[in-house]
């Protein structure tokens, strides 16, 4: 270890083993209440640290990074995605980026699942009639949602994540189908019995359920938009856990409002925490408030990738998870 100890601010509250060992190894600002920093608190932050550890609610833009004091090195983001950090102007000050990935895989996967069997099985309007008391006892038409076992699972972008989910659909029986970027290795889609779709809008038509799960960037900004939520089919149903700018919500609640899709599963919304209100209550719309990798195993694990990246650095080599301009 050098002899100075790095100055470290961490932005939000995180699990209490993290926030101790952080501040065993560094010299560590930890957040009193755990609400998100104003800009001036971030910017105060950033004119004085030598990592920030931040998370998705800091929109860490130009201006901010115009502001940071010589010696921040080195941002440490607490979760995978860093479309909240302008990673370009960070690089050209010399500050470094680092993200978490792989950590929250299963447990997204897991809560893709958990939307699509909600959606497809109504769990939301049966929890609202028993909620309510206004339940009349079983009947044999009352609440009939679709199985999953051999329907059409198109997954939009089959990174970690989508083969994940990909792996629990097939448990589920489901056709797998898929559109990326790049198609699959031979190996990788035989192992799901995957088909790829280089057209989306080949895919999307046919599809019983789309799962989004891509990132948010500029060419996948309102990928779904009115035109192609259009091209699926009435009884189709759409989940997102991924970023909400994905998908035109708009077009979206018009769409199941008019009856023209069977519903959605959402974690995730265009407008940060807000959801389009006409949403709320739809009984074929589950939302849910960002919980997709909301699971103690996954948040300290996330923790554990933060401090691997800031010791590394620390100690004069790259973060392992050192996050390029281009690969986002």
């Amino acid at each position: 270890m050098p002899q100075k100890r790095l100055s470290v601010v961490v932005t939000r509250r995180l699990p209490e083993a993290v926030e101790t060992r952080l501040s065993e190894l560094f010299n560590v600002t930890l957040r009193e209440s755990d609400t998100p920093m104003s800009r001036a608190e971030l910017a105060e932050a950033m004119a004085e640290c030598d990592v920030l550890v931040p998370t998705i609610t800091d929109p860490i833009d130009a201006g901010l990074i115009g502001q940071a004091g010589e010696r921040l090195k080195l941002i440490a983001n607490y979760g995978a995605g860093v479309d909240h950090i302008d990673v370009e102007t960070a690089r050209r000050r010399g500050i470094l980026v680092s993200n978490t990935p792989g950590v929250m895989t299963d447990d997204t996967a897991d809560m893709v699942m958990g939307l699509m069997l909600a959606v497809t099985r109504r769990m939301q309007e049966g929890l609202a009639v028993m909620q309510a008391g206004t339940w009349e006892g079983w009947a044999p038409n009352a609440f009939l949602g679709t199985r999953l076992g051999g329907k059409r699972l198109g997954i939009l972008g089959m990174g970690r994540i989508g083969q994940a989910v990909a792996k629990r659909a097939q448990a589920f029986g489901m056709q797998i189908h898929y559109h990326n970027r790049r198609r699959l290795r031979p190996e990788t889609e035989d192992a799901f019995e995957a088909t790829y779709w280089e057209s989306l809008d080949q895919m999307v038509a046919r599809m019983d359920v789309i799962s989004v799960n891509c990132p948010h960037t500029p060419s996948t900004f309102h990928l779904l938009n009115a035109r192609r939520l259009k091209l699926m089919k009435p009884s189709a149903v759409l989940v997102n856990t991924s970023r909400g700018e994905v998908i035109d919500e708009s077009a979206l609640t018009r769409m199941l409002k008019a009856g023209e899709l069977a519903g959605a599963g959402l974690d995730v919304y265009q407008h940060g925490i807000k959801g389009n209100p006409e949403l709320v209550n739809m009984p074929n719309v589950v939302m849910l408030p960002h919980m997709g990798s909301a699971t103690i195993e996954g948040r300290i694990e996330m923790g554990e990738k933060v401090l691997l990246n800031v010791k590394t650095f620390a100690d004069g080599h790259r973060p392992p998870d050192q996050v390029v301009p281009a690969m986002h």
